[in-house]
C-alpha cells in the first residue's frame, strides 16, 4: 500500500510541477520555474521508489496518464484552454488504456501461484 501512496505522490508532484511551468511562463516568474524543477525532481524520486513494488509499465502508465488527464482538466479551468470533443475522446481513451494495462498485469503473488 505504501508504494501506491508513493505513486500518488509522484503523480501529484508531476501535475503540480507541470502546471507551475505553465503558470511561470504566463506570469514571467522565475520562481515558478524553480518550483517546477523541484516538483518534477520529486515526482521522479517518488516514482523511482514506487516501482520497487509496482510493475514499471503500470506505474509509468498511471503516472503519465493520470498526470495528462488532470493537467488537461486544470489547464481548462486555470488557463482558459479549450477542451474539444477530440481532447475528450483522447482522455477517455487514455483512461481506458490505463485500466487495461493495470488489469492485464499480474502481481508477483499471482505469478507464484500459477495464475496465467
Amino acid at each position: 500500500m505504501r508504494y501506491w501512496f508513493l505513486l500518488a505522490l509522484a503523480i501529484l508532484a508531476e501535475i503540480t510541477g507541470t502546471l507551475s511551468m505553465k503558470w511561470a511562463s504566463v506570469n514571467d516568474d522565475n520562481a515558478g520555474f524553480i518550483f517546477m524543477l523541484v516538483m518534477i525532481a520529486l515526482s521522479y524520486i517518488f516514482l523511482s521508489f514506487a516501482v520497487k513494488r509496482i510493475a514499471l509499465g503500470v506505474a509509468y502508465a498511471m503516472w503519465e496518464g493520470i498526470g495528462i488527464l488532470f493537467i488537461t482538466l486544470f489547464s481548462v479551468t486555470l488557463f482558459d484552454e479549450t477542451l474539444s470533443l477530440m481532447k475528450v475522446a483522447g482522455l477517455i481513451t487514455l483512461v481506458a488504456g490505463i485500466a487495461l494495462i493495470k488489469s492485464g498485469t499480474l502481481t508477483r503473488k499471482e505469478l507464484h501461484h500459477g495464475h496465467v
